[in-house]
């Protein structure tokens, strides 16, 4: 298959505590990603992290880490930006040592700032990390998420214009996030997701689309964007559709499920792409 299916975080149902006991169990379930949840802080040790390693390569695993989420590329104070320089790097290092090749994270708010200004200070900021992280030999990718709130910074076009301008950082598309964000419903049917994939396609060419990177589940929202995810099923979030634009577009990479039920969703949506692309 073009892409790969998993949840983020450890599948509710692994039988064992343990990162290491989550790789073994989503090839079980036969899902083939995970993204390790660090999204509160980076606590673990070296050991633990190549015992990741050693598992994902043993059950030929894709693993990704979402960062903690308080990082901020826009923090209004030296001591909050140091603290979110600190969260990302750690991340980074952490993971890449894990066997993550993908550190996804949030990337923060204009505080009321004009959304062109926001974007050269994030911008400038990401180039600053990048740079330390390949210095010390963290060959990662990092990946702002999109967002699900119009006061975050996180646009479709901001994230993807980051992953064009900026080597090593690519982004990660965020499906319920992008339907949410304008709260009236829309970004919701084939033709927009089929127009997303042309964007990325005009804008990061051929390689772009062959190294996806999504989050998908149900959404509530409102006026003022996303509230709470939902089970795919539950929602009026056009998955199949999304799905169908994957594979008529020939896309790659991963699609890591948010739903409250994790596997249960990340199973539906492999059987769904799939059949979609004819192969069962």
């Amino acid at each position: 298959m073009k892409l790969r299916f998993g949840t983020v975080g450890s599948p509710k149902g692994t039988p064992k505590s343990g990162t290491a006991a989550a790789i073994a169990y989503t090839r079980e379930l036969g899902l083939d990603a995970l993204e390790i949840a660090w999204v509160r802080s980076v606590r673990v040790s070296d050991e633990s992290c190549l015992r990741m390693k050693e598992a994902a390569a043993q059950h030929d695993i894709s693993l990704s880490v979402h960062a903690p989420y308080y990082i901020n590329l826009n923090s209004q104070t030296d001591d909050l930006m140091a603290k979110s320089d600190a969260r990302l790097l750690a991340a980074a290092r952490k993971g890449y040592l894990a066997g993550a090749t993908d550190i996804i994270f949030h990337p923060g708010s204009y505080h009321g700032q004009p959304p062109e200004e926001v974007y050269r200070r994030a911008k400038a900021k990401l180039a600053e990390l990048q740079a330390i992280l390949r210095s010390e030999g963290v060959e990662v990718t990092l990946r702002p998420e999109s967002m699900g709130k119009s006061a975050m910074f996180g646009s479709l076009e901001e994230v993807v214009r980051l992953g064009k301008e900026l080597e090593g950082v690519a982004p990660c598309l965020d499906v319920a996030h992008l339907h949410a964000r304008p709260g009236d419903g829309s970004f919701n049917s084939y033709e927009e997701f089929a127009a997303m994939f042309e964007f990325v396609r005009q804008e990061l060419g051929e390689e772009g689309l062959q190294t996806m990177h999504f989050h998908l589940s149900g959404i509530e929202y409102g006026p003022r964007g996303e509230k709470n995810h939902v089970v795919l099923e539950e929602s009026d979030l056009a998955w199949r559709e999304f799905l169908q634009a994957c594979v008529d577009f020939d896309a790659g990479g991963r699609v890591l499920i948010e739903s409250p039920n994790l596997e249960e969703d990340a199973l539906l949506a492999r059987r769904t792409y799939r059949q979609l692309a004819g192969l069962e």
